[in-house]
């Protein structure tokens, strides 16, 4: 009943940790997708609509293009009048001050009374025009004004601005005004500047209140098209006033999508779209990759990248920054193909593109380009081992890329000189971004605990300290596991395993022994077994202790996981047969201890396991055969591999009877090819 309860409280965490990385991940890609409205077609005058039928579902007016708005506002602006408000105070003030100087300061150079009147009335009549301040009259002529309207009071009176004056222009005008009576000598003694202030300024409110309403009287509407009317059909020429229509289609499409309840359905159907293709993706998953499903970790590193990428398409998009085309999605299938397979890279991908593509205003060629793209990443890498394999890939993709845009230019372009240039460099830029994934599987091997086969063909390293050390402590058994490795890895090949992954494993499966070297016979010196001095029980634990020993020295060397699983499977859950045997000789009707000569297991759950334990029994058994024949090895082999089938050792792993038997006939020819039997050479005699 325990053992049922634990079964369901693991099935129910599991269930709960999938249902919280779907969540997690719709929420994340759906907050960053952009729910500003859209018009998902692209158009040209003069070139074929090369949609379906559009037919108008609202009314909406036919806007004038920005051209004609612009021309006719100006039009508009040119006879616009600007408010000036009139301060009489000024006038006043100038002419009691200027009255009151003539009776003192200004007498003595005045000639007579009339002479003081005549120049009081041209002040007055200065001011009646309008006086401005210079920088704003100048303003008025630049922008060619033609008139202002003059506040004075509540009345408002229209003034061509080519009566007003600048203060230094009244100035002027008024030294020469009247030279017979009033000489221009006697006029400059006065200092009548004083006495000319700007009397006019510029009424801010009300000239843009004025302008304002001027501008909202403007029609920007040059027809109306009625719901259910047809804008264009496929293939139709794009002419100049459809294409205005389809302008304005657009802009009321944006608007619409402006409000709330509009945003609300968007987002609605944004959180469908993602779901959809992300449950999708988990059945696939259900259905054929059932190991990755179940492991949390490769659930973890599919869901990761592919949030990863649609959140940084979304920002991208959202934030008008560069161009999305630089982003290297060939590097999520490259990813997931180094550390799953080829069929979950491609699905991982397509997922990826068709949650992107939404967000894209023309989804159509990103689709086309990413895929092909992606397929010819996953076709040229398929197991990466060194570094310049990324710059072959690197290179195919971004040739894929570019001949999948020019044809899709040459489709809907059909002509050379409109060939987007820029769009080529950003494809550059995405193939350079591409070489960082050698640096990012590190990241990726360290958070989510996978082996990349560049690790391990770093780990197969002889020179490493771990493997020197190995050959120098314990050469016997160092050889024993160079010769296991090129057995098993020639095996893994034959079934579709991970070659290099039990070629690393069959190099460190034995690592365990350099602590106890002369306790195991391939170690041991002539005539010397110090297991003779032990009991059968004290020498089991020796050997057993070996699996524990290399467990302690990997966890010491940082060795992966999967490693470390080679050593603690490699003999299962089997026992120490010749000290059990011969306990068992000793003592008959009895039966010790379990773990007295039992190794610790577990048993083999993968194939490259139960390979490496098959290869292990096989080429320690080989050593000890009296002849080497083709039907020795044979019976050898046979004799191994079924007793090992027989005691359920490979019960936990998917390794079928066909594998099985393609193991045996490689490890046979194999073997057969190491013990050959060699000729002997003549002598040759002396005359």
């Amino acid at each position: 009943m325990s053992k049922i309860r634990a079964k369901k409280e693991l099935s129910v965490r599991d269930l709960l940790y999938r249902v919280a990385i779907f969540v997690v991940t719709v929420t994340a890609v759906v907050y960053f997708m952009p729910r500003d409205g859209k018009f998902n077609y692209q158009f040209d005058i003069n070139k074929p609509w090369k949609y379906g039928q559009v037919i108008a579902t609202f009314d909406f007016p036919i806007y004038k293009s920005d051209e004609v708005v612009k021309q006719e506002q100006d039009s508009l602006m040119r006879h616009f009048q600007p408010y000036f408000q009139r301060d009489k105070q000024v006038a006043d003030e100038a002419i009691r001050s200027f009255r009151a100087d003539c009776q003192g300061k200004l007498k003595r150079f005045l000639p007579s009374a009339e002479a003081a009147r005549l120049i009081e009335k041209k002040l007055s009549d200065y001011y009646d025009r309008g006086i401005l301040l210079t920088e704003e009259l100048n303003r008025l002529r630049h922008d060619s004004v033609g008139g202002i309207h003059v506040v004075d009071a509540k009345l408002s009176v229209a003034k061509p601005v080519a009566q007003l004056l600048s203060e230094m222009e009244a100035y002027q005008q008024i030294l020469t005004a009247d030279t017979l009576r009033l000489r221009p000598e006697m006029m400059r003694r006065l200092g009548l500047n004083d006495y000319l202030n700007a009397n006019l300024h510029y009424d801010q409110q009300r000239t843009e209140s004025a302008r304002q309403e001027m501008l909202n009287s403007y029609s920007w509407a040059s027809g109306l098209v009625v719901s259910g009317q047809k804008i264009i059909d496929r293939g139709e020429i794009v002419s100049r006033e459809t294409y205005n229509i389809l302008l304005s289609l657009q802009k009321e499409s944006l608007k619409r999508s402006g409000s709330i309840t509009q945003k609300r359905l968007m987002l609605a159907g944004q959180v469908l779209y993602v779901s959809i293709f992300m449950l999708c993706f988990m059945l696939y998953l259900d259905l054929f990759r059932k190991d990755y499903y179940e492991q949390r970790g490769s659930l973890a590193l599919l869901f990761a990248l592919i949030m990863f990428y649609c959140v940084a398409t979304n920002v991208m998009i959202a934030n008008m920054f560069f161009n999305v085309y630089i982003i290297p999605f060939a590097m999520l299938p490259i990813m997931v193909r180094v550390f799953l397979d080829s069929r979950t890279a491609f699905m991982a991908h397509t997922a990826t593109i068709l949650i992107c593509s939404i967000s894209l205003r023309y989804p159509h060629e990103f689709i086309l380009t990413q895929l092909a793209a992606g397929l010819v990443a996953i076709f040229s890498l398929r197991e990466l081992s060194q570094r310049s394999q990324l710059f072959r890939t690197a290179f195919l993709t971004l040739v894929t890329y570019a001949a999948v845009y020019f044809a899709f230019e040459l489709i809907t372009e059909n002509d050379l000189s409109k060939i987007n240039g820029s769009m080529y460099i950003y494809l550059g830029i995405n193939a350079l971004f591409l070489l960082f994934t050698y640096p990012l599987m590190f990241l990726i091997e360290k958070a989510f605990g996978f082996t990349s086969n560049v690790t391990l063909v770093e780990l197969s390293n002889i020179n490493t300290p771990l493997l020197r050390r190995m050959s120098e402590t314990v050469p016997g058994t160092f050889q024993h596991s160079m010769q296991m490795a090129n057995l098993a890895a020639e095996a893994a090949n034959h079934i579709g395993a991970n070659s290099q992954l039990v070629r690393t494993g069959a190099l460190y499966h034995d690592i365990g022994k350099m602590e106890n070297p002369a306790f195991f016979t391939e170690n041991q010196s002539a005539g010397i077994n110090p297991h003779k001095s032990l009991s059968y029980e004290q020498s089991a634990q020796v050997v057993i202790s070996h699996v524990t020993d290399g467990l302690r020295l990997a966890d010491k060397h940082n060795l992966p996981k999967v490693i470390r699983d080679f050593i603690t499977t490699h003999h299962g859950a089997g026992t120490t047969k010749y000290f059990y045997i011969s306990w068992k000789n000793e003592h008959p009707g009895e039966e010790p201890p379990h773990e007295m000569f039992h190794y610790p297991g577990p048993n083999p759950f993968t194939k490259e396991q139960a390979i490496l334990m098959m290869a292990d029994s096989v080429e320690a058994a080989s050593r000890s055969l009296p002849e080497y024949t083709e039907e020795s090895i044979s019976n050898l082999v046979e004799k191994i591999i079924d007793s090992q089938v027989n005691e359920g050792f490979f019960k936990l792993c998917p390794i079928t009877f066909k594998d099985i038997d393609t193991v045996k006939s490689v490890f046979k020819e194999k073997l057969r090819t190491i013990y050959h039997t060699r000729i002997s050479y003549p002598e040759l005699k002396k005359d």
